[in-house]
C-alpha cells in the first residue's frame, strides 16, 4: 500500500513553507537531478536548490534529507541526508550536495543509500512507474545532532530515528521521476 507521504507516520510537528526555484510542488525533476551512476539520461548529481521558512522559534539548526519511498525495495531509497546547517540558514544554493567543503558552519552530509556522503541523484528503474521525491527540512532543538549521538557514518534513517523529540517543525517539498513516462 502506498501512503500519501512517509511523514504521514512521522512524529507531528508544525510545518513551514519549503520551495525550490528548479521545480514546484508535485513537478518532475528536471534531468540534471537525477543520477548518472544510475545511468539515468542528462544525470549529473546535482541536489536542487531549495529555501525554506520561517521556522519555528528555538530552531538551533538544520538537517535537510531526500527520500524516495516508492524504490522497489522495503526500505524505500535515501539519497540525500545533511546536519547541523545554522539555524540562521533560509536556502541552499543547487549543486551544495557535493559533499562538505560546500556547506556552511559545522554542517555534514551523511552516507545515502550508496554510502556516499553526498546527494545521489533520482534513478527509478524502468518498469516501476512515477516514484515521489520528498525534500525535508527539519528544523532542531540542539545545536548539533552530534550530541544525540549522530555521527557522518550514521546513516539517513537513524539520522531521522536520533532526530524524533527533537523536532520543532518540519517542512517538505516533493518532486517525482519516472524512467517509464
Amino acid at each position: 500500500m502506498r501512503v500519501s507521504s512517509p511523514y504521514d507516520t512521522s512524529e507531528k510537528v508544525p510545518s513551514f513553507a519549503v520551495a525550490s526555484s528548479e521545480f514546484k510542488a508535485g513537478e518532475r525533476l528536471a534531468p540534471e537531478h537525477g543520477s548518472a551512476i544510475f545511468e539515468v539520461p542528462g544525470g549529473r548529481e546535482i541536489s536542487p536548490q531549495l529555501s525554506w521558512g520561517p521556522v519555528p522559534e528555538g530552531t538551533k539548526s538544520i538537517a535537510v534529507t531526500m527520500f524516495d519511498p516508492d524504490a522497489p525495495i522495503p526500505s524505500g531509497f535515501w539519497h540525500w541526508g545533511l546536519a547541523d546547517l545554522p539555524a540562521d540558514t533560509t536556502e541552499l544554493p543547487a549543486g551544495v550536495g557535493v559533499g562538505d567543503d560546500a556547506l556552511p558552519g559545522s554542517a555534514f552530509h551523511v552516507p545515502n543509500e550508496i554510502g556516499m556522503h553526498q546527494y545521489v541523484g533520482f534513478g527509478p528503474p524502468p518498469g516501476t512507474g512515477r516514484h515521489r521525491y520528498f525534500f525535508a527540512v527539519h528544523a532542531l532543538d540542539v545545536e548539533s545532532v552530534r550530541d544525540l549521538g549522530v555521527t557522518p557514518d550514521t546513516t539517513p534513517a537513524v539520522l531521522h530515528f536520533m532526530m524524533r523529540g527533537h523536532e520543532l517543525g518540519r517542512g517538505v517539498l516533493q518532486g517525482w521521476a519516472s524512467a517509464d513516462e
